[in-house]
């Protein structure tokens, strides 16, 4: 089947292959990023064979590809897919906008400079507010701050890292200042410290994210310290467990499996989901060594400890902080695929893990966990003598834009090449080329904020 896709950048836009495809693609990808203040649009780069599963097969594109393409063409994303027709070109549908000849319309570009204008009043607002309590810290400073930190904590696992590093940053640096000017009273002390854990925590994931991981273990340290001032047991606990998160994707199970257990040590009688996470923690170690006597215990453990979970603050804040059940789903499926386990119960666990994070709209979503269920899902396949049901699996993955190929990303992926190096099916042509477009999935650190 020839789309409207396909036909336009044929005919109108003279475009039969990648080379071609791609600068016209980032140019619209930038002009509709500074249209809709979304830098992630920025750094969306199709690869090769994205666009030629989009040419030729028709393959429906994902969500952000989509707008971009919209507003490059000037169609609606289903109008674009629909069957090219033979005679002349359709009107675009008029429920989406203009039509591809007309310049951005005048409201978008009003729309775009009042929503800049916005953030930069925001700032200023921000920073006024903060220095206007010049005695003690005031309860709009704290305030303002305690946003920050519950709308970074929200968006960390939705969002590619470029488009919110920045702003952990900033507010890190001011929650620190705050510490530091011997402003606050002894009861705000302790908000601050949490605050301050949180900030370090996810500036700590961000630079793991980024395959920076000394910087991590520094922050992570840094964490870890700010949590003991603020005497949180679940903080204390989470930052055992983002340690352990750390050394697990640097290849360190050894160091990984300490830090989980250290925690569950340090941090006795939790009922918060956090207690859970170490628990599989420590089982994805322990496979990670091979040991599968201690994947086992520390897999049951995890599940006695779900069944007696009450969720606390941390729980409540959601995201990093926060371990659903989807997520240990998906501990527990990783825990067997590295034991190389891959038998029909846990191909269905892995496909189940897959759907748990099928709603991009549920609060427990998160780009990274999907992206990690469906390798291990590709994995399982692998291990069954799939290797097109493999391929099927790992392909939305390697569809992400650079932006999203964060560390966890990238060694889940780097996993699945090195399965197909194994088996029966390593010799067929499909093998190696799903292999070679794995190797090229990582060039350089793509999450890197820019």
């Amino acid at each position: 089947m020839r789309t409207l896709f396909r036909r336009l950048l044929e005919e109108r836009e003279g475009i039969t292959d990648h080379r071609a495809f791609l600068p016209r693609f980032k140019a619209a990808a930038c002009d509709l990023a500074d249209l809709e203040q979304d830098p992630g649009l920025k750094a969306l780069e199709p690869a090769l064979s994205t666009f030629e599963a989009w040419f030729y097969n028709g393959r429906f594109p994902q969500s952000a590809a989509r707008r971009v393409i919209s507003h490059w063409l000037g169609y609606s994303i289903q109008q674009l897919w629909n069957p090219a027709p033979d005679g002349p070109l359709p009107a675009p549908d008029p429920l989406f906008g203009t039509a591809p000849t007309t310049s951005r319309p005048e409201t978008g570009a009003v729309l775009h400079e009042m929503r800049r204008t916005a953030e930069m009043a925001a700032k200023r607002a921000r920073d006024f507010a903060m220095g206007a309590e010049r005695g003690n810290i005031g309860p709009e400073t704290l305030g303002l701050l305690r946003d920050r930190v519950e709308n970074i904590v929200t968006q960390y696992p939705r969002v590619p890292l470029p488009t919110i590093w920045d702003e952990i940053a900033e507010a890190q640096d001011d929650c620190f200042r705050l510490i530091e000017s011997g402003r606050a009273r002894p009861s705000q002390t302790r908000e601050l410290h949490v605050l301050a854990t949180l900030l370090a925590f996810h500036m700590a994931k961000g630079c793991h994210d980024m395959g920076d991981p000394k910087n991590a273990m520094i922050q992570a340290r840094a964490a870890g310290v700010c949590a003991q001032q603020a005497e949180h047991p679940g903080l204390i606990a989470l930052t055992f467990g983002l340690k352990s998160l750390i050394t697990y994707w640097s290849g360190k199970g050894t160091e990984a499996l300490h830090y989980a257990r250290q925690g569950m040590t340090e941090c006795p009688g939790l009922r918060g989901t956090a207690a859970v996470w170490l628990a599989g923690l420590e089982a994805r170690a322990a496979a990670l060594l091979g040991d599968e006597g201690a994947t086992r215990t520390a897999t049951r453990r995890a599940q006695e400890l779900r069944e007696q979970v009450q969720y606390d603050d941390l729980d409540r804040l959601g995201g990093l902080l926060t371990f659903p059940e989807s997520k240990h789903l998906y501990y527990t499926v990783e825990s067997e695929v590295l034991l190389g386990n891959g038998n029909t119960r846990i191909a269905a666990l892995a496909q189940e893990a897959v759907q748990a994070f099928s709603n991009s709209e549920a609060p427990d979503w998160a780009f990274g966990d999907l992206a990690g269920a469906q390798c291990n899902l590709a994995l399982t396949r692998l291990y069954g003598g799939e290797l097109d049901g493999a391929a099927e699996a790992i392909r939305p993955v390697l569809d992400l834009g650079p932006a999203h190929r964060n560390r966890g990303i990238i060694v889940s992926a780097d996993r699945v090449g090195a399965a197909l190096l194994r088996g029966p099916a390593r010799d067929a042509a499909a093998a190696r080329d799903l292999r070679a477009e794995i190797e090229a999935y990582s060039p350089g650190r793509p999450a890197l904020p820019r």
